[in-house]
């Protein structure tokens, strides 16, 4: 009997289309002769729509005003996809889900918690650690007591900005510039940016409160951009390392994803006993947010002291064709539909 998986994309967030993408991928590696696939698309506006267009080509506007609506139905002995076609309600079987939502609503615990009301399966972490995880502030206290090196950082609030020559004074006093600036809440680089003076950190504190009312200022770390990916429940497996070579001067919006002059490293020169570290690390950090299914966990390698820095943890990490999340597996033996079925089958199993 075929598993129906419901594939859920789009969303609110700022990464609506890097959903998009990554969902592209995901649903042409499931084997169609082992799942019955159905896709909802959110829309940026929240409407959920089920879809069963071509998922490479969407005309979100045609989608919103022409798809039937879509529903997950909590409170019933078995959960449900529900569809609306001609003022009628279908229920359609639904054995997973495969949240592939990035940021705000997806990645944050939010889907997360629904699925739990509804009492069906999906992939990826749970609640707490997609909240944790998708903060960035919280993700520093919970990997504080670890001993892994983070930034320094200053956590600056929007309410704060009626007084905000304090703000500036008291982030001057604790980090030298430049500093990165970072919305708590926020992914793909979205609302972050350097600041190289006093008049510069306060309008990237603007630009950050844009995303979200909670932000850090970090001290700036000059090093390596490197990624480790981890997959599995009890007892996950850890990927090797690749390195980011950005476009820009950080790893932007647009350098990820429109710059062709960024670049992935899989497998990329440095140290043995450094790859063995972050990867020792990014499993530390897994279990330190309570991760489950898989996550991508972000560092540094410091140019002056070759120290491993913890950066962020991504718990739904990108599966777009320049993504590091499915090359470091594959070059681990894993072909894109092999990662997906264990995904699944993780997901089934919790």
């Amino acid at each position: 009997m075929k598993i129906n998986v419901v594939v859920i994309f789009g969303g609110c967030s700022s990464e609506h289309e890097i959903s998009c993408m990554s969902a592209a991928t995901i649903v042409k590696a499931l084997d169609p002769e082992r799942y019955t696939v159905r896709k909802v698309f959110i829309t940026k506006e929240g409407l959920w729509r089920y879809y069963e267009g071509d998922i490479e080509h969407i005309d979100a506007r045609a989608v919103s005003e022409q798809a039937p609506e879509a529903a997950i139905l909590p409170g019933q002995k078995k959960a449900q996809l529900m569809v609306l076609r001609q003022d009628a309600w279908t229920a359609l079987p639904m054995d997973i889900v495969i949240p592939v939502l990035h940021g705000k609503n997806g990645e944050d615990g939010t889907i997360q918690g629904l699925l739990e009301i509804a009492r069906v399966p999906y992939v990826g972490c749970g609640v707490l650690a997609s909240a944790a995880s998708m903060d960035k502030l919280t993700t520093k206290r919970l990997v504080m007591p670890t001993g892994i090196r983070q930034a320094r950082y200053v956590a600056v609030f929007a309410r704060e900005f009626e007084s905000m020559e304090a703000v500036l004074d008291r982030v001057e006093a604790a980090l030298s510039y430049p500093v990165y600036v970072k919305p708590a809440n926020a992914g793909s680089s979205v609302g972050v940016s350097k600041a190289e003076d006093r008049a510069a950190l306060e309008q990237a504190l603007h630009l950050a409160a844009e995303q979200d009312s909670r932000i850090l200022v970090e001290e700036t770390i000059v090093g390596r951009e490197v990624e480790c990916s981890v997959l599995g429940g009890e007892t996950p497996k850890v990927s090797g390392v690749g390195e980011i070579l950005a476009a820009d001067t950080f790893y932007t919006y647009d350098a990820k994803y429109h710059n062709a002059e960024s670049k992935t490293v899989i497998d990329p020169n440095l140290p043995a006993e450094t790859v063995e570290e972050i990867r020792r690390a990014a499993l530390t950090v897994f279990q330190a947010v309570n991760g489950y299914g898989l996550a991508r966990v972000d560092f540094f390698v410091e140019a002056e002291t070759g120290e491993v820095v913890f950066n962020e943890i991504n718990t739904f990490p990108g599966f777009t064709s320049i993504s590091m999340y499915p090359m470091l597996w594959k070059r681990q033996g894993y072909a894109v539909s092999d990662l997906v079925d264990e995904l699944i089958e993780w997901g089934l199993r919790r």
